[in-house]
């Protein structure tokens, strides 16, 4: 009978679907190479001695979780997918992983590199500017390593490698509390308060300020919040505006500054802009050109991975204006992380 079907029904070729990265799928490829390849016992050393991996519930040890996969849960179950994704990536290359593990995790890996978010990494933040541009010159050109010659007073630069759960104030604060310009008698909270009035002083208009206050007012006792970064340097230009203009290219670069930068990691970032009329029009006109270019960039930063969004400065001088903060940010932590 199988002779007489042979020719006719031929089996369906199933090509594998392609890998979807999320906590869920990592985690489980997470837990099933682990468990696959190593004990129980020997389970209990690698996690926190071989992975460095730390126990993250609030109830019970390590010693007290039922099963291997319970055991593994343990120590990852709150990390956000940047922080699977990186354990997932280092394991695809483990020596003792077994190959078909492996090339699941690297599958992941490579789906989570492919996905939605910002391609590249943070290498260089300049920000909370309050005065005259700063003159930056390139002290290693094949490193891209950035040197400010002059006007270095006017803003901030942070160059650390962005930590794995994205720039975080508290890390913010540990970075400032060796710079130059932090008074060195300051301790603990000081410290951060010290950054935060730095931080504030680069705000150009009360509807900006009312923003970072209530962000940062709202988090206040949660110093691993995400850092609001203020006048954020998005392009760079050496020249001013005017001659820029008088040049070759006849025209600035758009959007060289951002009202507000948050790193929820390498790839996530949201831009949060604030709009006064200078933003759509020329003095009490509506400038269709103005409004052009701002979409226009608007466009170019979403299709490069940035999330944007803009509040105008209107709906921030209402009187509801910090409750509608308040339920953005609820609602960007939530979708971010």
């Amino acid at each position: 009978m199988a002779e007489y079907y042979d020719g006719w029904f031929r089996p369906t070729e199933v090509k594998p679907l392609p890998s979807v990265a999320s906590k869920r799928t990592l985690t489980a490829a997470i837990c099933d190479a682990l468990i696959q390849r190593y004990t129980r016992a020997a389970l209990a050393s690698v996690l926190p001695e071989e992975l460095k991996l730390e126990w993250r519930r609030s109830t019970g040890q390590p010693d007290q979780a039922e099963t291997k996969r319970d055991l593994i849960t343990g120590y990852i179950e709150d990390w956000s997918i940047a922080e699977l994704a990186t354990l997932a990536r280092k394991l695809s290359t483990y020596a003792d992983i077994y190959q078909l593990n492996q090339e699941q995790l690297a599958a992941l890996v490579n789906a989570y590199d492919q996905g939605d978010g910002v391609q590249g990494r943070t290498k260089n933040l300049i920000f909370a500017s309050t005065g005259p541009k700063p003159d930056l010159v390139l002290r290693d050109a094949v490193s891209n390593d950035i040197e400010i010659v002059a006007n270095g007073d006017t803003c901030l630069i942070y160059d650390q490698p962005l930590p794995e759960g994205g720039l975080k104030f508290s890390d913010l604060a540990n970075w400032w509390a060796t710079h130059p310009s932090c008074p060195s008698d300051l301790e603990g909270p000081a410290i951060a308060r010290n950054l935060y009035q730095r931080l504030a002083a680069s705000l150009a208009s009360p509807p900006e300020r009312l923003l970072f206050r209530t962000y940062y007012a709202r988090f206040k006792d949660d110093p691993d919040v995400i850092a609001l970064l203020p006048q954020v340097y998005l392009h760079y230009d050496p020249l001013d505006q005017r001659t820029r203009r008088t040049s070759a290219n006849g025209a600035p670069l758009a959007r060289q500054r951002m009202d507000f930068l948050m790193l929820f990691s390498d790839r996530k970032r949201a831009v949060i802009e604030v709009d006064g009329k200078q933003h759509y029009a020329v003095g009490d006109t509506a400038s269709p050109q103005l409004y052009s270019e701002m979409a226009a960039e608007d466009r170019r930063l979403k299709l490069a991975g940035y999330q944007v969004f803009r509040f105008g400065g209107h709906e921030l001088g209402q009187p509801t204006a910090e409750a509608t903060l308040n339920d953005f940010f609820e609602g960007l932590r939530s979708r971010m992380t």
